[in-house]
């Protein structure tokens, strides 16, 4: 039996994303589980390892909340060779010397690409064209032309050279970052050409890689530790599973602090965590008061709170009144990372 919560499993090379949650649903369908939600919480290419989230159950309600989360990688970056794909599967485009590399050298070739940058995705991305991901354009033999995305960097080293052959290099990003256009644009600012021979997923926020043919289970206050909580009582999660508020009472500090961790982030997110639970339950708060437009603002400013779903910088328009919104008012929030979208109360 497969029980709900987030599963941090190993993936390894060979595997696609979704060959892992195929495992998963199989494991679901023969203990009788048919109609088990499954999904997992951010793709890893075939040759990369390392860790996966695999959400189960009413826990796959909380992808939205894992996107903001800090990626830890471990890199191995192939000198001398750029390839269509940016990676050690693809097809080479261009050579070029690299006997003349060092450390230094590569170090200020790394510098630039910190904190926020515009990012060009490879070719061979899942990125949507026309409602269609690059990868199958790229695939059929088209002209497959991406647009920059503003990514983050939040940090980087390497970690030991073998050159002029390859150097391997530790960093950690937010989601939506390409380790394989890292690894292409490194070559072209150093002049010889590179590309991402090795990729392995060591954490994700608070999250570390449990190795191989090992597995974790979160739930209750795991699922969220950048979130404050308060326990619920077994009437007060009756009254929250029937759209009834409870009192805030007294909530209890998150564990893992994502706002001093994220750019832009001013305070860990408020999303609630939502499903039914049996005896005291873990509660992720959120009221009445996160939608209200602040007064003495003017419309359109940034708003101090951010994002519902990542905490970053946002903007905040309120559009008109919901019948069925109980007279609060319906917001919209538009975020960097998550773009635009609107939040009901009770939703």
């Amino acid at each position: 039996m497969i029980e709900a919560g987030i599963h941090l499993v190993h993936k390894t090379v060979g595997q696609s994303s979704f060959d892992v949650v195929r495992g998963f649903k199989r494991r679901a369908f023969e203990a009788g589980q048919k109609k088990l939600a499954l999904g997992h919480g951010g793709t890893l290419d075939p040759f990369a390892d390392g860790l996966l989230l695999v959400l189960a159950g009413q826990a796959t309600r909380l992808m939205e909340l894992m996107h903001p989360l800090p990626k830890t990688y471990v890199a191995e970056v192939a000198w001398g060779v750029e390839t269509d794909t940016c990676d050690l599967q693809g097809l080479s485009l261009s050579e070029g010397d690299a006997s003349r590399l060092t450390p230094a050298a590569l170090n200020t070739a790394l510098t630039p690409f910190l904190g926020w940058t515009e990012q060009v995705p490879p070719a061979t991305s899942a990125k949507k064209i026309d409602g269609e991901a690059a990868y199958k354009k790229a695939h059929r033999g088209e002209v497959v032309l991406m647009k920059p995305s503003r990514v983050f960097l939040l940090s980087a080293r390497w970690i030991s050279h073998e050159l002029p052959r390859r150097s391997t290099l530790e960093l950690t990003c937010r989601g939506g970052f390409y380790v394989r256009s890292l690894a292409r644009d490194l070559g072209r600012a150093l002049g010889c050409g590179a590309h991402l021979a090795a990729l392995r997923r060591t954490a994700i926020g608070p999250w570390a890689d449990p190795g191989l043919n090992r597995e974790q289970l979160l739930k209750g206050a795991d699922l969220l530790p950048w979130c404050p909580s308060r326990l619920l009582s077994n009437e007060e999660a009756d009254h929250l599973s029937h759209g009834r508020p409870v009192p805030a009472g007294v909530s209890q500090p998150a564990t893992w602090a994502l706002a001093r961790r994220l750019p832009g982030s001013r305070r860990a997110p408020a999303g609630p965590a939502r499903g039914p639970t049996r005896g005291p339950a873990q509660a992720r708060r959120r009221g009445p008061e996160d939608l209200r437009e602040p007064a003495g603002r003017a419309l359109g400013n940034s708003d101090p709170q951010g994002c519902e779903a990542c905490s970053s910088a946002a903007r905040i328009n309120p559009i008109p009144r919901s019948p069925h919104a109980k007279n609060l008012p319906t917001v919209r929030y538009d975020c960097l990372c998550h773009g635009l979208r609107t939040l009901r109360p009770g939703r």
